[in-house]
């Protein structure tokens, strides 16, 4: 069975750092892409990073270029969303899907974990 599971996120202020956590199971990241997307109260859902199969390539939505890294570990049982410099404009739920390779659209991703709220104060 399929399986993502994200935790880690929380409260931060801003300026502040946190690592989110998507465990993984019923697959293998040499197959899959991971995207990690995010959705504000109404707003729509974007995808702000995606890492492709085999952990070659990396992208980075603009919004978060340059502050958000990431990351499979060496098992690659867990993909890590590094986010520092967190703003209040990433506030929102943070999901972690698969798809078959990685992208910036929210579409070519599915399988979504239940999420993990991040909220950064001012």
């Amino acid at each position: 069975e399929v399986q993502l599971v994200e935790s880690g996120g929380g409260l931060v202020q801003t300026g502040g750092s946190l690592r989110l956590s998507c465990a993984l199971s019923g697959f293998s990241l040499d197959d899959y892409a991971i995207g990690w997307s995010r959705q504000a109260p109404g707003k729509e859902r974007e995808v702000v990073s995606s890492i492709g199969r085999r952990s070659v390539v990396t992208y980075y939505a603009e919004s978060v270029k340059g502050r958000f890294t990431l990351a499979s570990d060496n098992a690659k049982t867990t993909v890590y969303l590094q986010m520092n410099s967190l703003k209040p404009e990433d506030t929102a739920v943070y999901y972690c899907g698969l798809g078959p390779m990685a992208t910036l659209r929210t579409r070519d991703f599915d399988s979504w974990g239940q999420g993990t709220q991040v909220t950064v104060s001012s």
